[in-house]
């Protein structure tokens, strides 16, 4: 039986509307790696690898070369970077040396950019720490200065840095969402913005709720199950619902890294991976 008119109009009116929605979008689950972790995360099912900055911008050339010829022979990404600065390059303090951290910074801002890197996380809490003595005020304006002198030099090669707030026992400076959003208007560069780490949220006893607060700046998150730094495999584990229900609030749609206190990709990571893609869906 021949469609009417009306219907055919019907038709072609959502072939419309579900092409111009474009494709179903998804969180991506990443994985925190060390080098020599590439192929164990590839393996496991990850979606990319986040590797580390400060590894990165060590390696000889030789070395940095046969990495990028490797990630593009098994297809996997690397669009985010942590430990962005070693604990050896001070932030805050008496004794920073601004040259220092700017010969570093070009190098590693070249380096994960060639990788395809276009978010470096800022955690660094033994460079950033500040010493005993030392005027938390002082300190605090130091790392607003340091993040607006590399803020061109970022969006230069198209990277956000995202400032990673961490528990008082790895850092004592920036340790809750609230106070890297200070540190963001501080700076007020679109090239500085927020990532959220799970455990160290959890750690810090922070509500969870800042994340609606925080929604035009977050641009990453981490994740591990607070109790042991492990790797998260359901909800049981731990009580993830507030966490996940306001990034569902958000609209969140960037990516998700597992990292956990210990070395190694764990044998329940396809578990891992398929928890948190459930987590963003209910």
């Amino acid at each position: 039986m021949p469609l009417s008119v009306r219907a055919v109009a019907a038709c072609l009116l959502l072939v419309a509307v579900v092409a111009s929605a474009g494709p179903v979008r998804k969180v991506q689950i990443g994985y925190c790696a060390r080098l020599n972790e590439i192929d164990a995360a590839k393996a496991a099912g990850f979606d990319y690898v986040e590797l580390r900055t400060s590894e990165i911008a060590a390696l000889s050339a030789e070395d940095f070369e046969k990495l990028v010829a490797k990630l593009k022979r098994i297809e996997l990404p690397a669009p985010v970077t942590y430990l962005f600065i070693p604990g050896s390059i001070k932030l805050t303090g008496p004794k920073i040396d601004k040259q220092q951290q700017m010969e570093y910074v070009t190098r590693a801002f070249d380096r994960v950019s060639r990788l395809g890197a276009r978010v470096i996380t800022f955690g660094s809490g033994a460079a950033r720490q500040i010493p005993d003595g030392f005027s938390k005020q002082e300190a605090f304006n130091q790392l607003v200065e340091f993040c607006k002198r590399i803020a061109p030099e970022a969006r230069a090669k198209k990277l956000t840095i995202a400032i990673e707030p961490q528990r008082r026992q790895e850092c004592n400076v920036i340790n809750s969402v609230a106070e890297a959003l200070e540190l963001v208007a501080a700076v007020n560069d679109s090239a500085i913005q927020l990532m959220v780490d799970f455990y160290h949220l959890s750690e810090e006893k922070e509500d969870a709720a800042v994340i609606i607060k925080a929604r035009k700046h977050i641009r990453h998150l981490h994740i591990a199950n607070p109790v042991g730094r492990v790797v998260p495999l359901n909800r049981d584990g731990y009580d993830y619902a507030p966490f996940f229900e306001n990034l569902r609030k958000i609209g969140y749609e960037g990516r998700i890294n597992v990292e956990t206190g210990a070395p190694g990709v764990s044998s329940e990571a396809p578990q891992s991976i398929a928890f948190l893609r459930a987590a963003f869906s209910q």
